[in-house]
């Protein structure tokens, strides 16, 4: 458990900024994309161009399974907080496009699941060098709260891509440790829905499931921390749809924002 910060000049202490369902847990464990950064977005886009592709080189059967991929239902529903491969599975499943899983090596393309991947990846990497990425202010806010209280803070992500987008964002420093998708492989941890990805984070900041809190908005990622018995599971919303944050709690949110800095108190 963290220790006690100092008070404030006027007699407060920094966790009085802070919702109560925050006081007394010991460490704060976000996701990357979609909640300290803009980058779900980005991840959108580029799944769009590659999906898109591949529905057009290959048809689904049934006419109503060739509409266009949805950057925002479809992104929720099936790749939001998922590696790549397991995204690309899933989404290509939905539509029932048999593609081969294709090998590691496989250029970007639509001949394989791997392919379309490929795809996805060189178009992500390609905006992200072109137009960096921005956090959130009110993410930047809570995290600052959350260091004047001594609360220690770890970022995770299914993408191999986070370091990068952390230092592009200008946040790297907010976090004592960062996994991602490359922590991922190395380490042999599943991928969300399962919980190791959390369970390491915790781990590393040495708090328990049960005093660690986790802030989350893909819907994988709070079935993992439901799952892995984490005392608050944080649902971030920022579709403000009635439907997403229906989603979010079904899934194991105990809270739902639409914003984390929701988290501060005024």
């Amino acid at each position: 458990m963290a220790a006690a910060a100092p008070g404030e000049p006027d007699g407060t202490t920094p966790r009085d900024g802070l919702v109560p369902q925050l006081h007394g847990l010991g460490a704060v464990v976000f996701d990357t994309d979609g909640v300290v950064t803009d980058s779900a977005r980005v991840h959108a886009a580029a799944w769009q161009l590659a999906f898109d592709a591949a529905l057009r080189a290959h048809p689904p059967a049934d006419p109503a399974l060739r509409e266009p991929f949805d950057p925002v239902e479809d992104y929720r529903r099936y790749v939001d907080g998922k590696s790549r491969i397991d995204g690309a599975t899933a989404f290509l499943a939905a539509r029932r496009m048999a593609l081969p899983p294709g090998g590691p090596g496989d250029p970007p393309g639509t001949g394989s699941v791997r392919a379309v991947a490929a795809a996805k990846d060189a178009a992500f990497t390609a905006h992200l060098a072109e137009h960096g990425a921005a956090a959130y202010p009110g993410t930047v806010r809570l995290l600052d709260r959350l260091r004047r209280a001594g609360v220690p803070c770890a970022a995770v992500s299914a993408s191999r891509h986070a370091r990068d987008v952390l230092l592009a964002a200008g946040v790297r420093d907010c976090f004592a440790c960062l996994l991602d998708g490359a922590d991922i492989a190395r380490l042999g941890l599943k991928g969300k829905p399962a919980p190791d990805l959390f369970l390491e984070a915790a781990r590393r900041l040495r708090t328990a499931p049960d005093e660690t809190a986790v802030v989350e908005d893909s819907l994988a990622g709070v079935e993992a921390a439901r799952d892995g018995g984490f005392a608050l599971v944080v649902g971030v919303d920022r579709t403000g749809t009635g439907a997403s944050a229906a989603d979010l709690r079904r899934s194991g949110a105990q809270l739902v924002v639409r914003d984390p800095a929701e988290l501060l108190r005024p």
